[in-house]
């Protein structure tokens, strides 16, 4: 817990509490993804996260409160990544928005990085209001750096057509790197 006279914006120091957490959030979301939800137990979760399952349990009170917790760490790091990228003025609007795309969707193509988005996906009602509050917000973002250049008009639909186009690919690429090119044309065609 920090005191009212540090600074809340710096990370906290190694080895706390807050570490702890952030390292068994990053383990669970590996392991999830890797097995399942249905599949995964607190045991490997503990495994994975180098820590006891008592340990596991005094964090988190049960398997789904485990599971709600790792993809809303997930999906809030995705954001922030995504907020960071457009908020960089200096560099061209096509370019931000295709890492910004890169950020919230092409991070998760490849056979083992697939897997994340497939147990977000599979597991909506164990999640709740997350799964529709961080995509809104990714609209939000790509619309509003969209508007801050073309005009408001144009940015609702344009960004819809890109966050479209971003889904069918992320279907159909086999690489990161044909999801990237794919979205970059994308973005020359509609940014004009």
């Amino acid at each position: 817990m920090s005191s009212p006279d540090s600074d809340a914006g710096s990370p906290p120091p190694p080895g706390t509490e807050t570490d702890r957490r952030t390292m068994v959030l990053d383990s669970a979301m590996g392991t999830f993804a890797r097995f399942g939800y249905r599949k995964t137990s607190m045991e490997e979760v503990a495994r994975a996260a180098r820590i006891s399952r008592p340990g596991l349990y005094f964090l988190f009170s049960s398997k789904e409160t485990l599971f709600r917790a790792a993809v809303t760490r997930t999906l809030e790091r995705d954001i922030a990544a995504v907020e960071h990228v457009l908020a960089d003025t200096g560099r061209p609007l096509p370019e931000r928005l295709v890492e910004a795309f890169d950020q919230w969707a092409g991070r998760y193509i490849g056979p083992l990085a697939r897997d994340v988005t497939l147990v977000i996906e599979d597991n909506p009602g164990l999640l709740g209001d997350v799964v529709e509050a961080a995509p809104r917000r990714f609209e939000e973002l790509i619309t509003d750096a969209i508007a801050a250049e073309q005009g408001r008009s144009a940015a609702s639909p344009v960004a819809q057509t890109l966050i479209s186009t971003s889904i069918g690919l992320k279907h159909q690429a086999p690489a990161r790197e044909f999801y990237l090119a794919r979205l970059e044309a994308a973005v020359g065609l509609l940014m004009r």
